[in-house]
């Protein structure tokens, strides 16, 4: 989820012709960040990184949580800001390395408890956010409202996770239910500003802010999903 982008000449004003392209750009660079993350993931596991790393980042789990809410607003954000094509796409690879880092101590869990989890977890982020995507583009509608709602749901994300380490109570399945509701309201916000508000040549930031946001998704159903006895 990313701040609404208001540039000059916004996709909405563009030509059926480049308005389709750009749009068919954005969706096949998140097809191609999940299928980079999905590879660098596979090599930590293999590699053992994962395994190495996991053990401290378990031990600060509530970091690790913060990290994951974070790292999605500032990488998309610095895309926003960087006009050089290279360099977007520099920040894009930092994104999809930063959630493949933070997922792995999940993941290798998932692999060694619960087998099967993940395809699971994975099939329904793709069934949920594909819903959200064509409801987004048939429907036509600008879920610009969604911004404040995001924004404060995020503030109150971080103040939770805060609170639950100092407080030392749990972040149960009712917080997996809030976050998976507030990723599927970021992935409608995302694909209305693919269709609304972005520039042609920002095709990278915006398939930066959807990217994130599906992924926000899957790590909440991944835990809801490993919640589950």
């Amino acid at each position: 989820m990313q701040d609404q982008v208001n540039y000059a000449g916004p996709v909405i004003g563009a030509t059926v012709e480049d308005r389709s392209a750009f749009i068919w750009r954005c969706y096949a660079h998140v097809a191609l960040g999940i299928v980079a993350f999905a590879g660098v993931l596979a090599y930590l596991v293999s590699s053992g990184l994962a395994y190495e790393i996991a053990p401290t980042m378990v031990q600060y789990w509530w970091a690790t949580l913060g990290a994951f809410i974070l790292v999605g607003w500032g990488a998309s954000h610095l895309a926003h800001r960087i006009e050089s094509k290279p360099l977007q796409y520099g920040a894009f690879a930092v994104l999809v390395v930063a959630e493949a880092l933070i997922f792995s101590p999940m993941i290798i869990v998932a692999m060694a408890t619960q087998p099967g989890v993940i395809e699971s977890a994975a099939w329904v982020t793709l069934l949920g956010c594909g819903g959200l995507i064509a409801t987004a583009m048939i429907t036509r509608k600008d879920f610009s409202f969604l911004r404040g709602m995001l924004v404060w749901g995020g503030i109150l994300a971080l103040v939770g996770i805060f609170s639950s380490l100092i407080f030392g109570f749990e972040l149960g399945t009712w917080f997996s239910v809030a976050m998976i509701g507030f990723a599927g309201a970021a992935v409608l916000y995302d694909t209305s500003n693919i269709l609304h508000h972005y520039p042609q040549d920002r095709y990278v930031a915006a398939a930066m802010a959807l990217f994130a946001s599906i992924a926000l998704m899957f790590w909440y159903i991944l835990r809801l999903f490993m919640s589950r006895d």
